[in-house]
């Protein structure tokens, strides 16, 4: 039995062996030969335009002619000349760059010229693919595939693997590592007591099998979506975002596939016939802090979210570090700024606003009902009715008798404005001055002349957002503004 989870780390388990252990004893070019490069010819000879020189890039391999890197031959390579020679007017890096090669990097970089000058691109754009089993010394020591490539990396560094640990050891290391809890006297009692020789398999099959577990690999899965349950920032209040984290409780317990939990989680609401489900899965593009201090600019941090997203995604799905692009090209970004802009559309497609509601505990949208079998009846039950006023609504709007026919009732209306149909209040100002307010004359009677920072309470106001009201007042500027 294998999670989603599990094959994804084996995948990745995969494309680093493939990519990096055999043949034994050979250069391998992530790992030895692109440090060496990125840190010390990457600053001339990198993704950076506006510090190249010569026109000679290091970081793609199309961009280097065999004359400067000849495969298998490094006397032959302009590359290698320039870092050995002792004139210092040729020698690269130059001295006072500060940058100097030592002994051992140069030797790394020989070899690598030697075995081919084999490149590779960024790990996380490498596919997995099969490979043969290493050879291995040992061989009876193997139980399954995996511990041929462990062995043989230990082999090749002179090592040998350590003694099989207990079983009272080997349980509870299986226990915090699928469940996060340590196993129980009971759990322990009959695993020592089980003779069996897939007795193992046994504990990890029930271990994998608990709700336990799903908690467990939920966990990272947190860490990796920035999860958490306050918007952050100053005021830093709660938010409603947990029924997402069950949803990934249960895709890991009912052992979703991985391409879907990818999917649902970035698109859900985008597939065919979306259910509540694959929408309350998308709440991982919007787990990222959320503003609401006075005086911030909604744009700003609205702004400020799309690239949250786009960095996550990069991290969580692809591998990648893309923040230092979001400003230039980059040598660490394998990606260049154009490209993270590019990508960063994807996730600037959205009704979202910069900030959320100081007054109200509201979600802020886009949001989703969560309501049950019944209620969700029951909405769907009243639609029509909402459908048909909104109609009448719209058409009154669009008619063009409505005009005349507010004519109409304004002629016949009181003449007295304290008496409309449905008033809360009415405001005559003669006697409502506050703190550096003034009080002046007005339209009718009196009026106030607001100083621009002290308020001026009306007692009234505290609306439901899904309460229809009107305000009308007469308002007199200093001067014309914009």
């Amino acid at each position: 039995m294998m999670t989603f989870q599990n094959s994804a780390a084996l995948i990745i388990l995969c494309v680093a062996l493939s990519e990096t252990v055999f043949a034994q004893g050979k250069v391998r070019f992530n790992r030895d030969v692109l440090p060496i490069l990125s840190d010390r010819c990457f600053l001339c000879h990198g993704p950076d335009e506006t510090t190249r020189e010569a026109d000679l890039r290091f970081d793609l391999e199309d961009a280097v002619s065999e004359e400067v890197i000849a495969p298998g031959h490094p006397e032959k390579s302009e590359f290698f000349q320039r870092i050995t020679s002792d004139d210092p007017d040729v020698r690269m890096p130059p001295a006072d760059s500060k940058l100097t090669l030592t002994k051992d990097e140069i030797d790394i970089l020989r070899q690598w010229i030697k075995e081919g000058a084999k490149w590779q691109r960024h790990w996380s754009f490498i596919a997995p693919r099969k490979i043969e089993l290493p050879k291995v010394n040992n061989a009876n020591w193997c139980r399954n595939e995996i511990d041929r490539f462990i062995l043989a990396q230990q082999e090749e560094a002179g090592l040998s693997p350590a003694p099989e640990a207990s079983k009272e050891r080997l349980i509870r290391r299986l226990s915090f590592d699928l469940t996060g809890l340590p196993p129980s006297l009971a759990e322990i009692d009959e695993f020592l007591n089980d003779k069996r020789p897939d007795s193992v398999e046994r504990v990890v099959v029930r271990l994998l099998e608990s709700s336990a577990y799903g908690e467990r690999m939920t966990t990272d899965w947190l860490d990796a979506a920035r999860y958490s349950d306050t918007y952050g920032y100053q005021v830093d209040r709660d938010r409603f975002v947990w029924p997402w984290r069950d949803w990934v409780i249960s895709a890991f317990n009912q052992n979703m596939p991985y391409d879907q939990f990818i999917t649902e989680q970035l698109a859900g609401d985008l597939l065919p016939n979306a259910t509540d489900d694959q929408i309350l899965a998308t709440t991982f593009n919007r787990l990222h802090p959320q503003k609401v201090e006075g005086g911030s600019v909604p744009e700003e941090f609205r702004i400020e979210y799309v690239a949250d997203r786009t960095q996550t995604f990069a991290t969580a799905f692809l591998g990648l570090t893309m923040e230092c692009c979001r400003c230039h090209d980059h040598k660490y970004d394998p990606l260049g700024q154009k490209e993270y802009y590019q990508l960063s559309a994807f996730f600037d497609n959205i009704a979202e606003a910069g900030l959320y509601s100081y007054f109200t505990p509201s979600v802020p949208t886009p949001t989703l009902v969560m309501a049950d079998d019944a209620t969700k009846a029951r909405i769907a039950a009243i639609r029509p009715s909402i459908k048909t006023a909104e109609d009448a609504l719209q058409e009154i709007k669009e008619s063009p008798k409505s005009r005349d026919a507010f004519q109409t009732w304004l002629k016949s209306a009181p003449a007295t404005e304290t008496s409309i149909p449905g008033q809360i209040a009415h405001l005559d100002f003669e006697d409502a001055a506050s703190g550096e307010n003034s009080s002046v004359e007005g339209k009718r009677g009196k009026a106030i002349k607001l100083s621009g920072d002290d308020a001026v309470n009306l007692k009234v106001g505290n609306f439901r957002r899904f309460d229809p009201f009107s305000v009308s007042l007469w308002i007199n500027t200093p001067d014309v503004k914009d």
